[in-house]
């Protein structure tokens, strides 16, 4: 596991929870859950300890 939170990182976060909030006020959009998968997966590969995980999502949401 790593540590290190790339600008892109947060970026792909960013994406992420802009997707997960269109998604849930207009469910049923293939577009945006192939998206949120897509997404999700590119997290997940980055294999980060819960800390990083936790930071992630708090830059992102502080950029955005």
């Amino acid at each position: 596991m790593r540590n290190t939170i790339t600008d892109d990182l947060v970026q792909t976060q960013q994406e992420w929870t802009a997707t997960y909030q269109q998604l849930a006020e207009q469910p049923g959009r293939t577009v945006l859950r192939r998206r949120l998968l897509r997404l999700s997966r590119l997290l997940a590969g980055e294999r980060l300890s819960p800390a990083a995980k936790a930071e992630l999502r708090r830059r992102a949401q502080e950029q955005s």
